[in-house]
């Protein structure tokens, strides 16, 4: 008998740990492997039974359910924690899983299963094309970073092919620090292989012989995986000296950040890297030209380089498929806040606000009306009902004053006070700011100044307050100190009667 259970951080802060050493005590013969996530959270710890007819899932188990769930040896179809096949569940069968495809499936160690699945199709590819042939693929499939602006990962990448240098560097940013993300944790935890991979095949498209993925110290599964993942991989040969025998030499290291928000802001980052404090440098020189230790540099996060693979294997035109207008291929949701189904769902470019927050979601989990969605991060816009018809994509939330960012998605329902949340944002900037520039340094903390008087009913302070986002929004040097102004002046637009102390005071 085959089992399959999570070993994802989410899988084990509900209790996979304790229910993987029950499950070996009531059924010792079993194979129990540990995997990724499925992303469905609300399931965890989620279990999984191999049978002829696929993989049947039960969840969420607690330790109490397993003697029963292994009384008669195999877990019955008709036991009350039994949710029917895996892959037949609406949550499931619903996405498109090509970056995530294996998350949840396979051992995230297990190197075999990785490429019976799949896995390293795409960099054998690779290894057959021209640099600029591997970067044209990957300009066509339409893919944009997927970590913040958008910005076309064809035109990076061939920006530093064309730069003249005797050592050029891959540098994946796995400093994820949004509220409400975990993609790329779910990755690194899940399928670390395919991040690997997709460096890989960025050293090959770029002529970089080096990689390093910056990965924050509160990921410590992330941390521990990937670096096994790393050892494992040179061992078999997909990194070192020669890349499956080909001759074309790429290899890589995991670095931990010590925790600052602002090290996910390339710059900062590459400054963490050199052993620098980590601060916003000014642009031009882009890192592009000027990157890591002044050499031409390609920085992309976590879903962007494992979104290669995939491009590689089945062809630019098959991404592009999928997607609207200049928003091509896919993007792990990552649903979160106040809802009744929060985890992981990958899809296309398009869908809309309500289909994600009252179909896929289910409304919340307090059963009230939804308020608003922040989608983004903590720098994101906040969305009232009224937006809620809005395509999923990056021109469709720039046209309405929103950022898609790292697709995080909170859901806050009608008891929330979005002046709390405009002044939390402020917070958060003037705590995380790494103090380079005037505007993010000084104009958060005046930020919390205005709203705290706001909070009290003083007279002006709105004015004040919206002058003071126009010089934050155009005048900091990087996305921190510039998109702060998103949450608070949405939450202001959108919702102006929880600003409006002044009448309440009067």
């Amino acid at each position: 008998m085959r089992l399959f259970l999570s070993q994802d951080a989410a899988a084990k802060a509900l209790g996979a740990e304790q229910v993987a050493e029950a499950i070996r005590a009531a059924a010792p013969t079993a194979e129990v492997v540990r995997t990724g996530s499925r992303g469905m959270v609300w399931l965890e710890p989620l279990l999984e039974v191999e049978t002829s007819a696929g993989r049947i899932a039960f969840g969420p188990v607690a330790v109490a359910d397993v003697p029963g769930l292994f009384a008669d040896g195999v877990p019955a179809p008709d036991h009350p924690r039994c949710l029917g096949l895996t892959e037949e569940l609406p949550w499931m069968k619903r996405q498109t899983r090509l970056t995530f495809a294996r998350c949840g499936v396979i051992d995230p160690l297990d190197l075999a299963a990785y490429e019976a699945e799949g896995g390293l199709a795409g960099l054998r590819r690779a290894l057959e094309m021209t640099p600029a042939e591997i970067v044209a693929e990957v300009t066509d499939s339409g893919l944009r970073g997927r970590g913040g602006a958008g910005f076309p990962t064809g035109i990076k990448w061939n920006t530093v092919l064309g730069a003249q240098a005797e050592r050029k560097y891959i540098v994946c940013n796995a400093d994820e620090g949004d509220s409400g993300t975990f993609a790329d944790r779910m990755l690194m935890e899940g399928d670390p292989f395919c991040l690997i991979e997709g460096m890989a095949i960025a050293g090959l498209a770029v002529e970089a012989s080096t990689g390093f993925i910056y990965l924050r110290s509160e990921y410590p599964d992330a941390i521990r995986t990937m670096q096994a993942a790393v050892v494992a991989a040179r061992a078999s040969g997909l990194l070192g000296p020669s890349v499956l025998g080909s001759g074309r030499a790429f290899d890589m290291e995991i670095r931990v950040g010590a925790g600052a928000y602002v090290c996910g802001e390339e710059t900062s980052l590459l400054n963490s890297l050199e052993g620098r404090r980590p601060v916003v440098r000014a642009k031009p020189p882009l890192p592009a030209l000027q990157g890591l230790f002044g050499r031409p540099t390609v920085v992309n996060n976590v879903i962007t380089l494992a979104s290669v693979p995939v491009i590689l294997a089945r062809g630019a035109a098959f991404y592009a498929g999928f997607g609207l207008g200049r928003s091509r291929g896919t993007m792990p949701l990552q649903i979160a806040g106040n809802v009744q189904y929060g985890g992981l769902f990958e899809a296309g470019f398009g869908l809309t606000l309500s289909e994600v927050v009252d179909d896929i979601a289910g409304g919340t989990a307090s059963g009230r009306p939804v308020k608003a969605v922040q989608v983004g991060g903590p720098l994101g816009a906040y969305f009232p009902r009224a937006l809620f018809d809005t395509p999923f994509g990056y021109e469709d939330y720039a046209a309405r004053d929103g950022l898609i960012g790292h697709a995080g998605i909170v859901v806050f329902d009608d008891t929330a006070d979005m002046l709390t949340q405009a002044r939390f944002a402020m917070e958060f900037c003037a705590v995380e700011s790494c103090g380079k520039c005037t505007p993010c340094r000084i104009g958060a903390v005046r930020g919390v100044e205005v709203l705290d008087r706001v909070t009290r009913g003083e007279p002006g302070q709105i004015e004040l307050l919206q002058d003071l986002c126009e010089t934050m929004r155009f005048g900091s040097l990087c996305a921190l100190g510039g998109f702060t102004p998103y949450p608070v002046l949405s939450a202001l637009s959108h919702f102006p009667d929880d600003f409006a102390r002044e009448r309440k005071a009067a």
